[in-house]
């Protein structure tokens, strides 16, 4: 007895081979609609969240001591102007942005609270601004100022001890 094969008609065909998968829609959202795209360079985010996070209350200062002093020296160059995104470093995506600030604190105030305040305040001012979405706002604390000192003091090396001559 020999075996014969029927052909398989065309709907039989293409019930067993794999459907070819449709490219997938583009997902739209406030930065990408059916009319466009919109792109925020990295630096815009920066400047948002550097905003933000300087006006709460017990923030002295945005950065490290070195990156203070180092800006401090840059704003002295004519034309300059100061940077609002000191202190504050990003990745960003398409659609997502991770934000790490570094800031200075008054003696006396909660680091936690502040911490807190400048999760919210970053969070609202850049996806209300942008339209990204934060997955996380890192805080770290650099140093605490202290009352009547100075930027100049903590950066400066020490004033000559009493009594020791200092050159001109």
């Amino acid at each position: 007895m020999s075996m014969t094969t029927v052909p398989a008609t065309t709907e039989e065909s293409q019930a067993r081979e794999p459907a070819h998968a449709a490219p997938e829609p583009k997902q739209l959202d406030a930065l990408h609609t059916e009319f466009g795209d919109t792109t925020i360079a990295d630096q815009v985010v920066e400047k948002i969240a550097g905003i933000a996070a300087r006006e709460v209350p017990g923030v002295y200062a945005m950065g490290s001591a070195v990156g203070r002093a180092f800006s401090t020296l840059s704003q002295r160059m004519p034309g300059q102007q100061p940077s609002v995104s000191g202190g504050v470093s990003i990745q960003k995506g398409e659609r997502q942005t991770a934000i790490g600030v570094s800031i200075v604190v008054e003696y006396g105030v909660s680091i936690v609270q502040v911490a807190d305040n400048i999760r919210d305040a970053v969070i609202k001012s850049v996806e209300y601004g942008t339209g990204l979405d934060v997955v996380s706002v890192d805080v770290n604390v650099t140093d605490v100022h202290l009352s009547g000192e100075s930027d100049t003091d903590a950066d400066s090396t020490p004033a000559p001890a009493q009594g020791s001559a200092t050159l001109a």
